[in-house]
């Protein structure tokens, strides 16, 4: 697992996210991710295929997988 905990007590996690081509690919990756619970920040790249979130606490891989869905790509899995 890449999951990172840091002395704030917030982790990071990168995933990567297959289709993403582009600015709006990565807003809206970052929309959706953005609304799950506990996120406090996210930042995607359509050239390296990843996205890294920041949450309070270690998020649900479905969950992300389903907000990635719903953005209109596929999560391959944690970077």
């Amino acid at each position: 697992m890449t999951a990172q905990s840091d002395t704030q007590g917030s982790v990071t996690t990168v995933y990567k996210v297959s289709g993403m081509s582009c600015g709006h690919c990565e807003g809206s990756v970052s929309s959706e991710i953005s609304e799950l619970p506990g996120v406090t920040s996210v930042k995607a790249v359509a050239s390296a295929g990843e996205v890294t979130v920041v949450s309070e606490a270690p998020l649900d891989e479905a969950a992300v997988r389903a907000a990635v869905d719903e953005a209109g790509f596929e999560l391959v899995g944690q970077a």
